[in-house]
């Protein structure tokens, strides 16, 4: 696949709508041509401790920020046309057409690849695990920043370039 957009969402809590920050790492020509980062305002806007502990955002770190419409019609645009790419795609599609729906949204009906799947079938038990910085490294990229939006969403970027 030579032209996609990886993506990752982080959550505020166990709803798929309360996304708090988004990554994307737009790939055009087998190369990464454009790298996009948000803090968002979640919905419903609260913090769980687990979440937190995950990522390290909390309310104070979204509380002046956009709300979900705003942020994705700055993606948007970056996105169109291609199909997009994440790791445990199931989580991040969820959320992506779960703040369409309570925000009341037209969804384009994105195209999603996962490329935790695909490192099971092109890696298989070679690796103790698919878990995305486990995938990264033998893919031979660094992931320093693991549960950053844009970091996972690069680190997926490298991955699909390598085996998608």
């Amino acid at each position: 696949m030579q032209n996609f957009a990886a993506i990752d969402f982080e959550t505020a809590n166990h709803h798929p709508t309360s996304v708090c920050s988004v990554g994307v790492v737009v790939v055009r020509n087998g190369k990464i041509a454009d790298k996009i980062y948000h803090l968002i305002r979640p919905e419903p806007e609260w913090y769980s401790y687990w979440n937190t502990r995950v990522h390290g955002l909390t309310a104070e770190d979204t509380v002046g920020e956009k709300v979900f419409p705003q942020v994705w019609s700055d993606i948007a645009p970056h996105i169109e046309n291609l199909p997009l790419v994440a790791h445990n795609s199931p989580f991040d599609e969820g959320c992506l057409r779960a703040v369409h729906r309570m925000y009341g949204m037209d969804y384009p009906d994105y195209e999603f690849h996962c490329t935790c799947r695909a490192s099971r079938k092109t890696f298989g038990k070679t690796l103790p695990n698919h878990q995305l910085h486990t995938v990264a490294a033998h893919c031979g990229f660094d992931l320093k920043n693991h549960h950053h939006a844009l970091a996972d969403a690069e680190a997926c970027a490298v991955i699909a370039m390598q085996i998608l």
